[in-house]
């Protein structure tokens, strides 16, 4: 899947995420919606380690930045 063509799901799994379980330590809910995952990484991004990123993980955050963030990631 192409990350410049992918589009922001409505809910993310956030089990099927590394560095977003990561940042849902303190959670219950193992789906979010997609604006509130798309939150949780511009304000959190300190703490994900982008080098490990998986290609999974950064499609998902590519079509969130395009889908909520107007193309910006403000880290």
């Amino acid at each position: 899947m192409n990350g410049e063509n992918a589009q922001a799901p409505q809910t993310v799994r956030v089990a099927d995420y590394p560095q977003l379980r990561l940042l849902c330590w303190n959670r219950r809910d193992a789906v979010l919606a997609a604006a509130e995952a798309f939150a949780l990484y511009e304000a959190n991004w300190r703490h994900v380690d982008a080098a490990t990123l998986d290609a999974q993980e950064r499609v998902l955050i590519e079509a969130l930045v395009r889908e909520y963030g107007r193309g910006v990631l403000n880290v």
